[in-house]
């Protein structure tokens, strides 16, 4: 070990132990909890996080609970937080846990990764928080933190790029407290190693950052490419029938499987909002639409997508609906739809019903 990365480990495990976040996945060594803490913080902000976190382990406290709960209700407690495989693959792996394991999470990197939903990032942050073991881990926070430490200047979406930093976060870590040296580089990269305009002079390693030291913070990480968002305009409609709201289950396999909807879809090129409802209810329902109420229009970013969601108060034709297409369909009070997991852009309408 390097005095160079002596200094590094030291100066960083300091300012942890001073400025730390005060998070509920840190007050605890459970591993289960830990393991819940990384699933939802992939991809998601901490603040963003925290409630479904404290939501979460009170419901299913174990990993017993998780493996045996209904899916609806772990979609339930998922409700708004994005990519629901996440909440999928805890629950099919409690189920192996459970079944194969003696029900104890197994607590090394190679194990890990043989769970659904745990790459080799995951993998480092439970077996070193939760087991204590020497793993490395690099999410965004991480890259940015040591490109910018030891001027790495490759292409961030190359293989070579990410390798050289996994190389560097193995080589900095210590064998004592490793799971405190991996949250204190992640917090760091998400509290004052920032992406635009770092507080470098907050920092406890600016007088050993290479980039900090030539004045070119701001040249790493390279940027990357960023995709313009595709945008989608989609109608949904309300429809009652006696003092009930109906709603339908999104196909198993379909994005978003296994959440309830409001009927409706994508409108097409030349259609207005009203025509496509429309054309949806009657493919979708085989039934006849005789009056459209527009009640609201809902706008939401998804990850991959912009959605614009014209909503309608529905009159269908004195006709039976037939629903077609997807899993299962119900008539609901307003009393009990906020039992019923939404996507975030359904949930919207959800409240409009139920708080007016």
């Amino acid at each position: 070990m390097s005095k160079h990365n002596q200094d590094i480990q030291r100066k960083l495990l300091a300012w942890y132990d001073k400025t730390k976040r005060d998070l509920p996945w840190r007050n605890t060594k459970d591993p289960y909890s830990i393991w819940v803490s990384e699933i939802m913080l992939q991809q998601t902000q901490v603040k963003t996080v925290i409630p479904y976190y404290e939501r979460w382990i009170k419901t299913l406290p174990t990993i017993d609970k998780l493996a045996n709960a209904p899916e609806q209700k772990i979609l339930k407690l998922w409700e708004g937080l994005g990519y629901y495989s996440r909440a999928k693959n805890l629950k099919k792996s409690a189920k192996i846990i459970c079944k194969e394991m003696n029900g104890k999470l197994p607590n090394t990197v190679k194990n890990l990764q043989n769970l659904p939903g745990i790459g080799r990032y995951t993998a480092g942050a439970i077996s070193s928080i939760a087991f204590g073991l020497k793993a490395p881990v690099l999410d965004g926070n991480v890259k940015r933190v040591l490109s910018r430490l030891f001027c790495i200047n490759k292409n961030g979406t190359t293989s070579a790029f990410e390798n050289c930093l996994w190389e560097k976060a193995e080589d900095l870590l210590p064998v004592r407290r490793p799971g405190d040296f991996n949250q204190a580089l992640m917090e760091l990269g998400a509290t004052v190693c920032m992406p635009t305009s770092p507080i470098c002079q907050q920092c406890p390693l600016r007088t050993i950052c290479k980039a900090f030291l030539k004045n070119k913070v701001n040249e790493f990480p390279p940027s990357k490419k960023i995709k313009s968002s595709k945008k989608i305009e989609v109608s949904a409609g309300i429809i009652i029938k006696n003092k009930k709201v109906y709603i339908q289950q999104r196909s198993k396999n379909a994005l978003m499987g296994g959440l309830w909807e409001f009927p409706g879809g994508k409108r097409e090129k030349g259609e207005s909002p009203e025509e496509c409802l429309k054309r949806e209810i009657k493919e979708e329902l085989r039934v006849n639409v005789i009056s459209l109420n527009k009640v609201m229009t809902i706008k939401h970013t998804y990850t991959q997508f912009r959605v614009t969601l014209n909503v309608f108060n529905c009159e269908l034709q004195k006709k039976q609906i037939r629903p077609d297409g997807c899993e299962q369909w119900k008539w609901v009070s307003l009393s009990n739809l906020k039992k019923y997991p939404f996507p975030a852009a359904n949930v919207k309408i959800v409240k409009y019903l139920t708080e007016k």
